[in-house]
């Protein structure tokens, strides 16, 4: 995961709080490169919703649960997987926090950003076209503590497309 303390806005909240949703980012993206998706799926309320970055909505753990173990397991052979930075942590109330994180592709064997390639392009859309594994994703997470232990309750993960945003890195 990348580093940097990330900002942090809302009500004031506690120092814990903000590590242990840093540590819950860098678990998501553990279970995400060992393609584990119980792991995954552990970080998830039971009434949690969750949009994909390309727009399929899932409602409920179960319903997570079956797409995640569909599509999670074959991912362990990818040449690519991503990184996880805690950009930004709103603290909505005490309990409740929305997360935005910066989700960059990278070589599984060096740790090679891909998404580098669009850096600095005045129009990185036909590169986009060219190399879709290198598109980064901004994910978005609500995550609810409950009994001291912070969870998904919902989460949108977008693709980044918009070639200014692409450009700047």
């Amino acid at each position: 995961m990348g580093t940097g303390t990330p900002t942090v806005l809302g009500v004031p909240a506690q120092q814990e709080d903000v590590d242990a949703i840093v540590a819950f980012v860098a678990a998501v993206q553990d279970a995400q490169q060992s393609a584990d998706p119980e792991a995954f799926l552990s970080g998830f309320r039971e009434d949690a919703i969750w949009t994909t970055a390309h727009g399929k909505r899932l409602t409920g753990l179960p319903e997570i649960g079956a797409f995640t173990r569909k599509v999670l397991p074959p991912q362990a052979d990818s040449p690519v997987v991503a990184t996880y930075t805690v950009d930004l942590i709103l603290f909505i109330r005490p309990d409740v926090a929305a997360v935005k994180i910066r989700q960059r592709p990278v070589t599984r064997d060096g740790g090679e950003y891909l998404d580098e390639i669009f850096h600095g392009q005045e129009d990185p859309s036909e590169l986009v076209a060219a190399h879709p594994e290198s598109v980064p994703g901004t994910p978005t997470y609500v995550l609810a503590k409950d009994d001291g232990v912070w969870r998904i309750a919902a989460a949108q993960n977008t693709s980044v497309i918009d070639p200014e945003t692409l450009a700047a890195g």
